[in-house]
């Protein structure tokens, strides 16, 4: 029996107003139905708009500790079930069980650490220019929090806005993607066993046009984050700034991500790097490497030995052992992927890998595509441009780590970008003159730990507050200045 999942109003699992649903199935089999989920009206926004704003004042009013303890006991819950969680999220989402697994622990050390933040909201103390004068400052809540995140992880993400708005003493509506509406719903759910007060915690599903939208735009919503294209971001922003009240606005929108191989890398070491960060998670990540821009004189050795890597992946159902690519979130990735596919080619690129969809036995039913990797790739090529957001590799050639520097900054975007070097001084020059967010140095792009911000520059982000570590909670208050004469 396919299970229906309600939105969660005012602390109540309530059906939409619209009485209709849609249905969500699984990549790896199609034929598999994942459930059925609220197709979601403007009024449901409302009234969950409204729950929130309701709650505010008491879950503002509670201790921070006390706010810390709900979000250790939700991470409590979800490492006692973390298998259950792991499953659900790879026949939702495609991606491996390995890689479920390990985004399910991240979410549990999110938890704990905003847990510990919730204790931690510090004001300063000052010292005046006059007598008899004590200052200090203190931190509050914006109010209401609209959280938009997306499907390719599916608890990490929610988990990092959820958890510092709530630790913070902000009230959430949360919209998930409606890809995977499941795993979102799932956390909902520990949040609320955990303890959290009716109305803290609001969960509606639904299209971006018309949940999203009306979440971007109404007054009584004092902040808005999101994760996704650059292209609903940007729509996100523009609303905001043309609305009656202006809300704080965070956004997190893609990338272009580079890895450069310098001569001095240890080549071995740097093709398993650029392998996991381009396909793993079927290249679904906004940090995923998606350029590889090699050095002119190891260019052939490194492509030979990173081309009889990604033939060998394996590729197929995320549940099954061994598997290191599961397939495409779902049939419109798949075709975006292959159509870019087909545009690299169109360009003038040369498929050294892949460049096809899988169908080999088992898998007539599931969105499997062949991890691809291009050659002759330059820099003013779409495929070199424009994110794919798959299995698709570019590689790009450099002459020295300047003119390296030059082609991985040639892009709108800079959230991530690495480097494979054993010298220190190229190293420092490349993390100084790179334009990303997030520097690594012979690591995969992809990952991040929880007490480390994670933003990025240019189009990737709205560069003004980070996410993830302390500084997430800068987004989530004000600062309050008290002037006190005694």
């Amino acid at each position: 029996m396919v299970q229906t999942v309600l939105n969660l109003i005012g602390g109540k699992w309530v059906p939409s107003e619209s009485g209709q649903t849609f249905g969500r199935k699984s990549p790896a089999d199609v034929t598999k139905s994942v459930g059925e989920f609220q197709l979601s009206t403007k009024d449901d926004v409302k009234r969950a708009v409204e729950a929130a704003g309701q709650a505010f004042q008491g879950w503002r009013n509670t201790p921070g500790p006390e706010r810390g303890k709900i979000l250790y006991r939700a991470a409590e819950l979800i490492e006692r079930d973390s298998e259950d969680f792991a499953i659900a999220m790879t026949i939702e989402e495609g991606k491996t069980l390995v890689e479920s697994r390990s985004e399910t622990r991240r979410g549990i050390s999110i938890l704990r650490f905003f847990a510990g933040q919730a204790s931690r909201l510090n004001g300063k103390t000052y010292r005046s220019e006059n007598q008899r004068t004590f200052i200090y400052t203190v931190r509050e809540p914006l109010g209401v929090a609209a959280l938009m995140t997306p499907w390719n992880f599916p608890t990490a993400i929610p988990l990092w806005k959820i958890a510092p708005a709530l630790a913070s003493g902000n009230t959430v509506v949360f919209k998930p993607a409606s890809l995977t509406p499941l795993n979102a719903s799932r956390i909902v759910q520990v949040l609320e066993q955990a303890g959290l007060p009716p109305g803290v915690l609001n969960f509606v599903t639904g299209p971006g046009s018309t949940v999203g939208e009306a979440l971007a735009v109404r007054d009584d919503v004092a902040a808005v984050s999101f994760t996704g294209s650059y292209e609903v971001g940007h729509a996100i922003h523009v609303a905001r700034a043309n609305a009656d009240k202006m809300a704080r606005v965070q956004l997190e929108m893609g990338g272009k991500n580079p890895t450069v191989i310098l001569p001095d890398a240890k080549l071995d070491n740097a093709v398993e790097i650029v392998t996991k960060a381009a396909f793993g998670l079927t290249g679904q990540a906004c940090t995923a490497t998606s350029r590889v821009i090699v050095h002119e004189s190891i260019k052939d050795a490194f492509l030979e030995k990173l081309v009889t890597r990604v033939k060998n992946l394996n590729v197929g159902d995320g549940l099954q052992p061994g598997v290191e690519m599961g397939p495409a979130v779902d049939e419109t990735q798949l075709e975006k992927d292959l159509e870019y596919v087909r545009i690299g080619s169109d360009e003038g690129a040369r498929i050294l890998a892949g460049g096809g969809r899988l169908e080999r036995p088992g898998m007539a039913n599931g969105n499997f595509i062949e991890p691809t990797v291009f050659d002759e790739v330059t820099t003013d090529m779409r495929i070199a441009q424009e994110e794919i957001f798959g299995p698709v590799l570019s590689v790009l050639t450099a002459k020295n780590l300047e003119d390296a520097i030059e082609v991985a900054n040639n892009t709108v975007f800079g959230l991530s970008a690495g480097l494979c070097t054993t010298d220190l001084a190229s190293a420092h020059e490349f993390a100084d003159k790179i334009q990303a967010g997030i520097v690594t140095i012979n690591r995969s792009t992809v990952g991040a730990e929880p007490q480390i911000p994670f933003g990025g520059e240019k189009r990737s982000s709205t560069d003004t507050f980070r996410e993830q570590g302390e500084e997430a909670i800068d987004f989530y208050t004000r600062i309050k200045t008290v002037y006190t004469v005694y």
